[in-house]
């Protein structure tokens, strides 16, 4: 199997090992001999279309016709004709009979692409055609028959769209015999350098260049890019950065100056409530995993950071049993902690976990805390009361009016507390 799709790969001309590519692949040879009909899935810009072509080109129908239909592009007051033709007269500018897809590609294979947002009536003229073949072309009550084969693609959650009544429930299980997910090019990191090479090595051979190539820093900004039009959005930065740079070497200041949206992070926002009640895409659960796990690198780099500081600074750890995350029954709670903890003349040195350091103190600077001194807080409301209104004058600069919106009281009220407290 391994073998067979290195030679796919070669054949369509795809690149990369990923992991989830690869699965995908293996399940578009698997299902390729068979006519159940598939639904890919993946976002815009990942190629799959390349996979619907990989599908029938192992297909028995290899040898009749293939064609892809972008179901958005086509508008809704024709759709119907273009998929399954029309008599004359059928409607305005109907001057003669026209046959239609599933008509001219029979025998074949038809990929429609943003099934998602095929009209609803289309939909049932769809399922029908899956369940037993037949057809009607528009403005004719002839039944015609048809054998081809579906392959669906989206790029959106058509579960979402079922229960928002956007998509027939019944096709989607008809269609969704096999799906295969092809992996954006965010969870393919090992691929992105590959195919920049690929990328930037065709664009030097089109224009007779010298290909660019990428320093150290350059390539990791390359791979923590988030590639929101995944391999699309890569092949034009690819061919920007080919016409802008200066030189072929380009290091991650370089590539920001040509492509400034390299340098932008795609923080999560707010999630949002879905009409139908539901909580956030997997998309958003991702990006937020992808921000935990950056936060949490930068907590390990601040830590190893205050180890350095202990080594050397000559510092000691306050509370070492509590701040180092130890039990009451450890040992190694009850006993001091400083720099020679770690190994710096010690014969017996204090095991402790690097990644855990917590606030340190300075030995001479330790003796200079005292017992802190509880001070009881006033609480009469006159008081506070008092201290409230001084504060909301002085930050609108003895403005009654403002400073009485900001209390939250009437202008006349505020006047009648000024006499009384005698500000």
């Amino acid at each position: 199997m391994e073998e067979q799709i290195q030679a796919i790969k070669q054949r369509f001309g795809i690149i990369g090992q990923s992991q989830g590519l690869m699965r995908a692949l293996s399940t578009a040879m698997r299902v390729a001999g068979t006519d159940l009909s598939v639904i890919i899935y993946g976002e815009s810009g990942v190629g799959k279309e390349v996979f619907s072509k990989i599908i029938h080109n192992l297909s028995p129908r290899k040898h009749n016709g293939f064609i892809a239909i972008n179901c958005g592009a086509i508008p809704e007051g024709t759709i119907n004709s273009e998929l399954f033709g029309h008599e004359k007269g059928a409607f305005t500018g109907a001057s003669g009979e026209r046959k239609g897809y599933f008509e001219t590609y029979d025998g074949g294979t038809i990929f429609l692409d943003e099934i998602g947002e095929m009209p609803l009536d289309t939909q049932a003229f769809l399922l029908r055609v899956l369940e037993s073949g037949e057809f009607i072309r528009v403005g004719s009550s002839k039944i015609q028959h048809t054998d081809v084969r579906i392959i669906a693609a989206t790029n959106v959650d058509l579960q979402e769209k079922i229960q928002k009544g956007k998509f027939r429930e019944d096709l989607f299980y008809r269609l969704n015999t096999v799906p295969i997910h092809v992996p954006p090019l965010r969870e393919r990191t090992e691929d992105i350098y590959i195919l920049f090479r690929k990328f930037a090595r065709d664009f030097a051979e089109n224009y007779r260049n010298e290909p660019i190539r990428l320093t150290e820093d350059g390539r990791q900004l390359l791979e923590s890019y988030s590639w929101p039009g995944n391999i699309r959005e890569l092949k034009n930065v690819t061919e920007q950065l080919s016409i802008m740079s200066e030189k072929p070497l380009l290091d991650a200041q370089s590539m920001i100056r040509c492509v400034p949206q390299l340098g932008q992070r795609h923080l999560p926002m707010i999630p949002h409530q879905s009409e139908d009640g539901g909580g956030i895409s997997m998309q958003e659960r991702e990006i937020l995993y992808q921000l935990l796990f950056d936060m949490k690198k930068d907590l390990n780099d601040l830590k190893s950071v205050v180890s350095e500081l202990i080594l050397n600074n000559d510092l000691r750890l306050q509370n070492p049993g509590q701040l180092l995350g130890l039990g009451e029954g450890d040992k190694r709670s009850s006993s001091p902690v400083d720099s020679r903890s770690f190994g710096r003349g010690g014969e017996h040195p204090t095991e402790v976990d690097r990644s855990d350091l917590p606030i340190l103190l300075r030995e001479e600077e330790e003796e200079d805390y005292s017992e802190s001194e509880i001070v009881e807080e006033n609480l009469s409301l006159e008081a506070n009361e008092k201290d409230l209104i001084v504060k909301a004058l002085r930050k609108h600069d003895g403005r009654r009016k403002e400073a009485a919106e900001d209390l939250g009281i009437s202008e006349r009220t505020l006047y009648r507390k000024i006499k009384q407290y005698q500000l």
